[in-house]
């Protein structure tokens, strides 16, 4: 496995800093201690997705303003969800969905999930990425491809989730040769189904493929029929000490 070649538990040769980016979990109302335990000050996150209702929601939600605010009063980046359903998405709902994101939540940027990986598909989410710069011209912009995507969307976004899936999967993973010509804060990884045993393995592997921005979880899919995501790992904690010392010890 290229991603393994020597190295040990606490090699930082790569000079790489991990962070956590939180791809959204359940609504503030049903898990408010895991949105609380994201507020906690020196919890190493890079950005934090706010999905109130597969978007913003038809209103205001009190609770979802809570939660981002709370986030926002210690500095953490959070970021609106937006569905590009892999480009059958109508650009016009897109942009009220983000406006909404905008106004009622003040978000700092947005998650484009679901996004396209095909070169066919980049020149709208080229005018997609423009658009919403020039409604938030501080946004920070993530697409969600899920996998290796064509080489030009690396022009587009802030930041490329280059895996989302299974850790049986992610293990046996290859990166593509052109995310070499990016540095690692380009890219993340978002991975379900870790045992506690492999998480030092996972985050080694996310070090060796330049993912500076990850998300490890013991949670499955139970085979598409459940989100991973949306609650906190069963090692929260040991990931958090991990990733905050910058080693995986």
């Amino acid at each position: 496995m290229p991603h393994l070649t020597s190295t040990t538990a606490g090699d930082t040769s790569t000079g790489l800093r991990t962070a956590l980016g939180i791809p959204g979990y359940a609504h503030p109302l049903v898990a408010p201690a895991q949105w609380a335990e994201l507020a906690r000050p020196g919890t190493p996150l890079d950005w934090v997705v706010l999905d109130v209702a597969a978007g913003p929601g038809t209103r205001p939600d009190p609770h979802c303003l809570e939660a981002a605010g709370r986030l926002r009063g210690e500095g953490v980046r959070v970021l609106g969800h937006l569905d590009l359903t892999h480009g059958a998405r109508a650009f016009g709902d897109l942009l009220a969905d983000a406006h909404r994101h905008l106004d009622w939540y003040r978000v700092d940027g947005f998650l484009l999930d679901r996004c396209p990986t095909d070169r066919g598909a980049l020149p709208e989410v080229r005018r997609a990425v423009t658009t919403l710069r020039a409604i938030s011209d501080s946004a920070h912009i993530v697409l969600g491809h899920g996998g290796h995507p064509y080489p030009g969307y690396a022009e587009s976004g802030d930041q490329l989730v280059t895996f989302s899936g299974a850790w049986s999967d992610y293990r046996w993973s290859q990166v593509a040769e052109w995310t070499a010509d990016y540095p690692p804060d380009r890219f993340c990884h978002f991975v379900h189904s870790v045992p506690r045993g492999h998480l030092e393995e996972a985050l080694r592997i996310a070090r060796w493929q330049g993912a500076a921005t990850i998300y490890f979880t013991d949670h499955t899919d139970r085979g598409g029929r459940t989100d991973p995501w949306e609650t906190m790992p069963g090692y929260w904690d040991e990931i958090v000490s991990r990733v905050g010392t910058g080693v995986s010890e």
